[in-house]
């Protein structure tokens, strides 16, 4: 088996078994062995297969790029790396999309004015990234999983609160946008803002190659 194809399947492993753990085998198999026992099993199953991910990934080695992003596509990716990152921050404030949390309590506020899926869009985003600026086949595989699970996560994430909320979260959404800014420009707050690009600036400093303002400064 070369690299590239234990690339592939380590990264079909990793979205298929996320994929049912979160959704049709998870209502069996916490029955079966109860909500402690399969948060553990399902974080066991994704470290393994996020790992052989990754190993698969790095023993690819550098491949030739299929296009040239250039300095526009640089410029473009430190904006949105930076945005990534304010999202991800904020997506801790109040975020009623994540594991646990309990319904919305009033209007969208920070980052949920961007979009009711912070997280998932940050990491969307940090692989749409990668991928455009490394442009490798590999990344093709790598970052396009991550993107797919991350999308997939979020549509899961509506159906799944939808069926427990009801009119309580179709409420949530009509006053939020799934996809960042289709419901206008907003600002994200100021937690996010400062705690996103303290994130983004400490992630860019210590990156493998020069990355962030950090290219043009270093």
């Amino acid at each position: 088996m070369t690299v590239q194809a234990a690339l592939l399947l380590s990264c079909i492993a990793f979205l298929g078994t996320h994929l049912l753990l979160s959704h049709p085998l998870r209502g069996p198999l916490v029955r079966a062995i109860g909500e402690g026992a399969f948060r553990g099993l399902y974080s066991l199953v994704a470290l393994i297969t996020f790992a052989s991910m990754i190993y698969s990934y790095r023993r690819c080695g550098r491949e030739p790029p299929l296009w040239d992003a250039g300095g526009a596509g640089w410029i473009a990716g430190t904006v949105l790396m930076w945005l990534a990152a304010i999202l991800f921050a904020g997506s801790f404030l109040g975020n009623p999309a994540l594991v646990g949390a309990r319904g919305p309590r009033g209007g969208p506020t920070g980052v949920l004015r961007i979009t009711r899926h912070p997280m998932m869009w940050s990491f969307a985003i940090w692989a749409g990234v990668h991928l455009i600026i490394l442009a490798q086949p590999k990344s093709l595989v790598f970052d396009g999983t991550i993107i797919i699970l991350a999308l997939a996560g979020a549509l899961g994430q509506d159906r799944k609160k939808a069926r427990l909320m009801g009119e309580a979260w179709h409420e949530w959404t009509a006053q939020t946008a799934f996809v960042p800014f289709t419901r206008g420009l907003a600002f994200p707050g100021t937690v996010a803002l400062a705690g996103g690009t303290i994130l983004f600036l400490i992630a860019t400093w210590v990156h493998p190659i020069p990355a962030g303002i950090w290219r043009w400064i270093g």
